[in-house]
């Protein structure tokens, strides 16, 4: 979420519509950074982190003995298939970050064949990511690579992630609230849809460069955003124009854009070796 960085804020007053807007005119919504749209929500519409998560937890804590724990097991994932699944959940930018979630949709999001759907995504990705961000500039959690010496999925980030607090996870964020979305386009994939939100935060965790409790954090201000996004109406008629769009991909017979065999096998390894109870 270095992609989304504070300053940004500046730039989404008064995007939003007012009411009775009808959908999200494709093609002339502002970036607010290069090839990062503006979201819907003004700025001082942004749930608020720093009143929505407690602080990160304490060096020499047991929260933090916990992350430490799972912060060795998922790299030791590293090499793997699901590490390999990580590194391309990475990637935030658009058109490759909208084919995460078109195996469990059952059908292909790109800004041809499911031009709202598309939109939806890239807009929401600011709404969720840059509600993290008054949490993350306060307390400026160092990164699980930083700490531990231990190499990441994405070398190439590094030296911007070092810049960019760790807590709340801004991929967490983003990927739950996209979850949380698209569980309503398409209700009936409900479980699989949260299964693979769930998996796009878990990523972080396994590329080294967040703690689960960064996850747990991000996930609430991901949940947070959706939550005040439905009262805007420019967001639910995109909503609902996405909703069309897949229906008429599936009778199409659209396919998703990639391996779903390969992207279900990774996604297994990971929280499988997870202690009982976590």
């Amino acid at each position: 979420m270095a992609l989304l960085g504070a300053a940004a804020l500046l730039a989404l007053g008064g995007c939003a519509a007012g009411p009775g807007a009808a959908g999200s005119p494709i093609g002339q919504v502002p970036e607010i950074r290069p090839g990062i749209l503006a979201g819907y929500l003004p700025r001082q519409d942004l749930p608020d982190s720093l009143v929505l998560v407690p602080p990160p937890p304490a060096p020499g804590s047991a929260a933090q003995a916990l992350d430490d724990d799972i912060a060795r097991r998922a790299t030791a994932l590293r090499g793997s298939a699901r590490w390999q699944l990580a590194s391309e959940d990475a990637e935030l930018g658009f058109p490759k970050a909208a084919g995460a979630f078109s195996c469990v949709l059952g059908a292909p999001v790109n800004a041809q064949d499911t031009p709202h759907l598309y939109l939806l995504l890239r807009r929401t990705l600011a709404d969720a990511g840059l509600a993290t961000y008054r949490a993350k500039d306060q307390y400026q959690r160092k990164r699980p690579f930083m700490v531990n010496g231990q190499p990441t999925c994405t070398p190439q980030e590094e030296a911007k992630l070092v810049k960019d607090g760790s807590y709340p996870s801004g991929h967490n964020a983003v990927g739950w609230a996209w979850a949380l979305v698209l569980a309503e386009v398409a209700p009936e994939r409900a479980t699989a849809i949260l299964a693979r939100g769930r998996a796009f935060g878990d990523s972080r965790l396994v590329c080294n460069v967040h703690w689960q409790s960064d996850a747990n954090a991000g996930r609430v201000m991901g949940a947070a955003a959706v939550a005040r996004l439905h009262a805007d109406p420019v967001f639910r008629a995109d909503l609902a124009l996405a909703r069309q769009e897949l229906a008429a991909a599936r009778t199409r017979g659209l396919a998703p854009e990639r391996d779903c065999a390969v992207e279900a096998a990774a996604m297994a390894q990971w929280p499988a070796a997870a202690p009982a109870g976590q």
